[in-house]
């Protein structure tokens, strides 16, 4: 099983058109109102400040723009050191924190030199943070900034400040994503830029000028401060009376999940739809709803496939199971029809198969009753909708939240800017009902979790689960279905159950982490088990 994480398929890279470090803050912003539930992570206020140099008759855009240049490379320093940001790359900006100043730039190295007269602007950001527990009596970060047009000196920055691996390589057009200050080499580069800075700085003689150095250095080191944020306890409750009562179908819990290839197209990897590991990890996840629910069973696929049929080498085979076999094929390695015992025979079917399903919506149903509140029982329907092969069209994606209560994602991000980009939506996307949404991404936080000021209704519309780092492809289709699972196995679980079932255990391995999983949108629901009992029971 190849090991990656859910971000690189397929790179869709796109760049963000005198020595100082901030003090870690000590005043806390009231940010109770942004509190999210957790079990690893815990919110923070962060909060830097940074500098860039302007022409002097710059506009306030101009200035916005560098800023945000600058800032977009702190999501990289931020993401390398474990912590979950929520502003899309950093790019909410508050020109009001301006502090603009005019400097002289004179390069020593040229005698005579009268130097140019720029603007100096310092800045402060802030925004809401996830750091894993590991880190939660941690007050500040030491960390970094790049500065100026600094995609144009990615390969220094390749070398000199990045793990310049095969990941690294690969994001070089987009460099701010992989920045790492906190490497030894990093430190060191950083520390000889300052030394040549200091040494220009000496040789200029009216003690107010900066070395022209200064302007063109490439880091800046700064120091972020932490502030606490409350993070909730996971007992708050999905609204469960709304979603077994029939959202965006009269009788039904909808529940949609849309599984992206994982194949890291970036890398040039192209094989066969049964060799790509996000397949197998889509039938654990439906095997995972299953066991949860299971009365579940199959029932359509659109547009209609004969799941009993399959033809191999011009000869008609027969598979009376349909997709029950399929499953046991890919999972178990059994259930191969007679005379299809061979290697070779057995992937010429799977491969008939997978043909049949990608690309497809897979429907299940499950008959149960439901009776909630005080409410008379009645006649109910779970319906799973399942999508595997979502690659960069959004059609998948779109229709899936359209048409489910529940909607799980599970795919690459796509660095933020993929199908599920918010900037692709609008109101009209959403149910007006009720809507969970889970993206199972990398550091979805920061890209996906801000759907609220598209659906109507906001928060009290709907919830979302993010994470704040990376998910890892490996465990990823279990952990999807476990949680989907959760919110339909009738046990009316709180959130921090809904979080802990879609755990994955990182510790026996070296290549994982655990995602920073957050649920955001909750702190207004108001479903409480013990007020309004429901019961669901199969029939």
């Amino acid at each position: 099983m190849t090991l990656r994480p859910l971000k690189l398929l397929p790179l869709l890279l796109l760049s963000a058109a005198g020595f100082a470090c901030s003090a870690a803050p000590s005043d806390a912003i009231d940010q109770s109102e942004d509190e999210l539930t957790s079990l690893t992570a815990r919110t923070r206020t962060l909060k830097f400040t940074g500098y860039v140099y302007v022409d002097e008759t710059a506009s306030d855009a101009v200035i916005t723009q560098a800023v945000r240049r600058q800032t977009q490379s702190a999501f990289g320093a931020i993401r390398t050191a474990k912590i979950g940001v929520n502003s899309r790359e950093l790019k909410d900006v508050d020109p009001t924190t301006y502090v603009k100043s005019k400097v002289k730039v004179i390069d020593p190295a040229k005698i005579g030199d009268l130097g140019r007269t720029m603007l100096k602007v310092g800045y402060t950001y802030t925004d809401t943070a996830v750091v894993p527990t590991t880190m939660s009596t941690r007050s500040s970060l030491s960390m970094g900034l790049l500065n100026g047009s600094y995609s144009s000196q990615s390969s220094r920055i390749l070398k000199e400040c990045t793990a310049n691996d095969k990941e690294a390589n690969e994001f070089v057009s987009s460099i701010w994503y992989v920045f790492e200050p906190s490497l030894p080499q990093c430190k060191t580069a950083m520390t000889a830029e300052q030394k040549k800075i200091d040494a220009d700085r000496a040789k200029l003689k009216d003690g107010t000028s900066i070395p022209a150095s200064e302007v063109s250095r490439l880091y800046i080191p700064v120091t972020a401060g932490l502030t606490s944020q409350a993070t909730g306890d996971g007992k708050t409750y999905p609204e469960y009376d709304k979603l077994w009562s029939g959202g965006v179908k009269p009788g039904r819990l909808v529940v949609g999940m849309v599984s992206g290839m994982m194949a890291d197209w970036a890398a040039g990897e192209k094989h066969e739809t049964v060799d790509d590991s996000g397949y197998d990890m889509w039938f654990d996840g439906i095997r995972e709803v299953q066991a949860a629910r299971p009365g579940l069973k199959f029932a359509k696929i659109e547009p209609a496939e004969d799941l009993t049929t399959f033809t191999v080498a011009g000869k008609t085979v027969k598979v009376p199971g349909g997709f029950a076999d399929v499953m046991k094929w890919e999972l178990d390695g059994t259930g191969f029809p007679v005379g299809y015992t061979d290697a070779t025979s057995k992937r010429a079917l799977r491969v008939a198969a997978a043909n049949k399903l990608a690309k497809h919506w897979v429907t299940f149903e499950a008959p149960v009753t439901v009776k909630v509140g005080q409410a008379a029982a009645m006649s109910f329907t779970i319906e799973l909708n399942s999508y595997f092969g979502a690659e960069t069209d959004a059609t998948p994606h779109k229709r899936g939240i359209k048409t489910s209560d529940i909607f799980v994602y599970n795919g690459h991000s796509y660095i933020g800017y993929g199908p599920l980009d918010p900037s692709n939506f609008s109101a009209s996307d959403f149910p007006a009902s009720y809507q969970i949404m889970v993206v199972n991404g990398c550091v979805s936080f920061n890209y996906y979790d801000h759907y609220f000021q598209l659906k109507n209704g906001g928060t009290k519309k709907l919830d979302t689960i993010t994470n704040g780092l990376e998910s890892w492809v490996n465990g990823s289709g279990p952990a999807m279905g476990r949680l989907v699972g959760s919110l339909i196995d009738g046990k009316m679980n709180n959130y921090g159950a809904v979080l802990k079932a879609a755990q994955f255990d990182y510790s026996a391995y070296s290549w994982g982490n655990d995602a920073l999983r957050v649920v955001d949108g909750e702190l207004d629901n108001t479903y409480k088990a013990t007020t309004t009992p429901i019961t669901v029971s199969a029939r």
